[in-house]
């Protein structure tokens, strides 16, 4: 209650009788007494206790003050009210016994002021640990023993002086703790106030709360969950948050929150409460009031900015966006000229943020000494800073304080340095920087302190999505090709953009492999989901397809095989598939789909067309399933595209209408110039999937080689009709007869191994490109000829494949569908 020279001071000044100058002339004691009598004077409302407890931050220059009261457990004194920083940042607790031998049970019991200095508070035995002792306790008796505790800390070195302590008994006089608001009380509930039953979830509120929400009081049921069916859903878990008993403690809370309008924009509202504790069978309460918060400024309240400090740090996903909110929370609200973040690891600081971004508005030292990005600077550089990261607390320097260059310039009229803490360590620390002279209010420390803990916390998350991502995108990357091979009558480009939400990977790939006789084939594929698991079998499955490839398989058989392996490796994921072997010395192609997107052409004319091809069902789907060929034509000039559908598929345009918009922009392409028309079409591509796109335009071959083919029947003269084949078409392309001799040497080598070591059809293949001639012969066994160590002169074989090595330039070997070829080199002498 008020005192009697409160009211004199307030009668005084409400009748003008104290002049303005002698209102400045008055003691810290007595301004207090007045703005403590106008608070009293004022209606009664919530958060008028926390109000009077403010004075005690701004008059007795307290950091922290308190109420402790006896709640539903006598034995216990509870935390009812408080205001400035963090209790626990001093280590105090919610609550204490009220027989334990605290300064707060000894205050509430005794009834006499306790006063501790800075060596008192740790050896307190009811005390816990405290981060540093530099700092001041005062406990005072709210009236007679038994009746609660005003709890007050300051960081003075000398602790509360004699001002400081008249304040505090006079604000601990005024002290009278507001009775719950609550219809049951008063007969009627305020317009904007509230009171919900924490156990039963009835609430009841006044009209204007009703008129804000848009709800008639004959339709309202009284159900807390009604109002919150009106809260928009992301501010919904942090509304919650408030109503819900069990994340509640002792005390003030205060938040906004947006609510859903039949015509217009959310609306902002406010709500102050204070949890009021049950007892003799009266249930815990909320109680207070909720107001229009969209009219007011937006950052009215510290307790706003942490609150969306907080919301903005959620969503942050990345080392860049922490930075960005920490910016947009701090700077402006703190009408700072400068803010810096910056990462610790080990003794240096890697900087992640500056704000502003020009480098003339930092500090010099910072551009001669650090590199041209800023991206480090060590620790030991700044001793000041060094001690406020060891020291593990907000530290500010008001204008003129005396600090090294490269810190005095950052602020020169006002510096705070916020250390990060996080996960039991240093996580960086924050500059924030003013040029003209700035007051640092006791509720801005609090502020500052407040998005310190935050934002130590969000780095830490948001580096290890940094290095997670890191990896997965590495991963990805290692597992496509690295680079395309050149082709023979024909260019290829690709292009890869990896999704853009989160840590999602998918498992887009594509491939150029190519294969014998000048054929190349062209791949693209996409397996189900987006993660490491995704991306993983995606490397697996563009492994295998190559090796089919490779073994010379059709293309039908190819798919098939891939698409018995996914079946045996029994995964819940599938994959789609688009296969296309292309012979480039003919112009044409055989195309093989596997629940994939169709191919598209673009002929030489500039008309496209999406290839009709038939289809199969995506790998891994069925046992038993069939993946027909779809033969293509190119002429030279024709581009063939392949993609996934994270190009031509998005939530706001389905299938068919990326498909058609594609064959569109790449009709209005140049296919000059290939890697411009990959970069064209990814332009607006939607990047909530990725996306993979591989084009190849066929230009034509400009030798196109001759080409021959014998099939060898198993029969006692089989190796001379072979060597009179060879003779009479060598002699047709104009071998020369030292060539043709060793030709004939090496094809009747080639030909009796096969027919004496193999079984099943032998086949000749005899090729010319530019004066080279490839001799082949293709058989059914897929072990390769051994090529002896040595050979004894009594030794009945083995000296084929000498032979065959030693009249040409190449030989080698390599598997065809279950078989193999084994092939020799030879070219004219000279």
């Amino acid at each position: 209650m008020a005192t009697g020279a409160a009211q004199e001071a307030h009668t005084r000044c409400n009748g003008d009788v104290v002049s303005e100058g002698a209102a400045i002339s008055r003691t810290r004691a007595e301004r207090a007494e007045v703005a403590l009598a106008s608070l009293m004077a004022s209606p009664a409302t919530p958060d008028r206790l926390r109000r009077i407890l403010e004075q005690a931050l701004v008059f007795a220059g307290a950091s922290f003050v308190a109420v402790y009261m006896p709640g539903g457990d006598p034995g216990l004194l509870c935390l009812a009210e408080s205001a400035g920083l963090p209790h626990t940042l001093y280590g105090l607790r919610d609550g204490y016994p009220a027989a334990g031998a605290s300064p707060v049970a000894e205050a509430h019991r005794t009834g006499v002021p306790q006063w501790l200095g800075p060596a008192e508070p740790a050896g307190c035995p009811d005390e816990r640990r405290t981060p540093t002792p530099d700092f001041s306790l005062a406990a005072l008796p709210l009236g007679p023993a038994g009746g609660g505790c005003l709890l007050a800390v300051g960081e003075h070195p000398g602790g509360f002086g004699t001002d400081d302590r008249a304040c505090l008994e006079l604000i601990a006089r005024t002290i009278a703790v507001p009775a719950p608001i609550a219809a049951g009380d008063t007969g009627e509930l305020p317009e904007d106030a509230f009171s919900l039953a924490m156990d039963t979830g009835r609430v009841e509120v006044g009209e204007a709360i009703l008129r804000l929400f848009g709800i008639g009081r004959e339709s309202f049921d009284g159900r807390v969950e009604t109002l919150l069916g009106h809260t928009v859903p992301e501010d919904l878990p942090a509304l919650m948050s408030v109503v819900e008993a069990d994340h509640m403690s002792i005390g003030d809370r205060e938040l906004e929150f947006r609510i859903l309008q039949r015509d217009g924009p959310p609306k902002w509202l406010r709500l102050r409460g204070r949890l009021l504790p049950g007892g003799e069978g009266r249930s815990a309460r909320l109680v207070g009031t909720v107001a229009d918060a969209s009219t007011l400024r937006s950052d009215v309240t510290d307790v706003a900015r942490v609150q969306r400090l907080a919301a903005a740090l959620a969503t942050a996903g990345t080392v860049k966006d922490v930075g960005q909110a920490v910016v947009a929370a701090l700077r402006t609200p703190l009408k700072a000229d400068r803010i810096a973040l910056a990462e610790l690891e080990n003794d240096r600081l890697v900087v992640t943020v500056l704000d502003p971004p020009e480098p003339e508005a930092w500090p010099d030292v910072w551009r001669s000494e650090w590199r041209t990005e800023w991206p480090d600077a060590p620790v030991r550089a700044m001793p000041t800073l060094a001690a406020a990261l060891r020291d593990g607390r907000a530290r500010i320097w008001p204008a003129g304080s005396r600090l090294e260059p490269g810190l005095g310039e950052v602020g020169p009229g006002g510096l705070a340095v916020l250390p990060l803490p996080a996960g039991g360590r240093m996580a960086g620390a924050c500059l924030i920087g003013w040029d003209e002279p700035h007051d640092f209010a006791p509720d801005e420390r609090a502020l500052l302190t407040a998005a310190a803990g935050l934002t130590g916390e969000a780095l830490l998350r948001a580096h290890a999505f940094d290095a997670e991502h890191e990896l997965v995108g590495m991963l990805q990357r290692t597992l496509l090709p690295r680079r395309l091979p050149r082709l023979p009558g024909g260019v290829a480009v690709a292009r890869y953009l990896p999704t853009t939400a989160g840590l999602e990977v998918g498992g887009d790939w594509y491939d150029v492999i190519p294969l014998a006789e000048h054929h190349v084939a062209l791949v693209i594929g996409d397996v189900q989901g987006h993660n490491a698991g995704a991306a993983t079998l995606m490397g697996q499955m563009r492994t295998a397809l190559r090796a089919y490839a490779a073994e010379g398989h059709a293309p039908d058989v190819v798919v098939a095989h891939a698409n018995r392996l996914l079946l045996d490796m029994e995964t819940d994921l599938f994959a789609t598939c688009a296969y296309v072997d292309v012979d480039m010395e003919q112009g044409t192609a055989w195309c093989v789909r596997a629940g994939h997107l169709q191919p598209v052409l673009r002929h030489p004319d500039g008309t496209t067309e999406i290839v009709q091809a038939e289809g199969g069902p995506p790998l891994g789907v069925l046992d038993r399933a069939d993946f027909p060929m779809t033969p293509l034509r190119l002429q030279p000039g024709t581009v063939l595209a392949l993609t996934t559908d994270g190009l031509v598929e998005s939530a706001d345009s389905d299938l068919d209408a990326g498909m058609d918009r594609l064959a569109r922009e790449l009709a209005a392409a140049d296919p000059a110039h290939l890697g411009l028309v990959a970069d064209a079409l990814l332009t607006g591509a939607h990047r909530g999937d990725d996306v993979a796109l591989l084009l190849m335009r066929y230009d034509g071959m400009a030798v196109r080689p001759l080409r021959e083919t014998w099939t060898v029947w198993r029969v006692p003269e089989a190796v001379r009709h072979a060597r009179r084949f060879t003779r009479r078409t060598l002699r047709a392309w104009g071998i020369p007869r030292d060539m043709l001799d060793t030709a004939l040497l090496v094809v009747s080598e080639l030909v009796t191994n096969a027919l004496v070591h193999t079984g099943g059809p032998v086949r000749l293949d005899m090729s010319l490109v530019n004066h080279r001639l490839r001799l082949a012969v293709a058989d059914s066994s897929p072990r390769s000829p051994v090529k002896p160590a040595s050979i004894g002169w009594e030794a009945t074989g083995g000296r084929g494949i000498l032979l065959v090595e030693a009249v040409s330039v190449a030989w080698g070997t390599v598997p065809v569908s279950g078989g193999k070829l084994v092939w020799a080199d030879l070219v004219p002498d000279g």
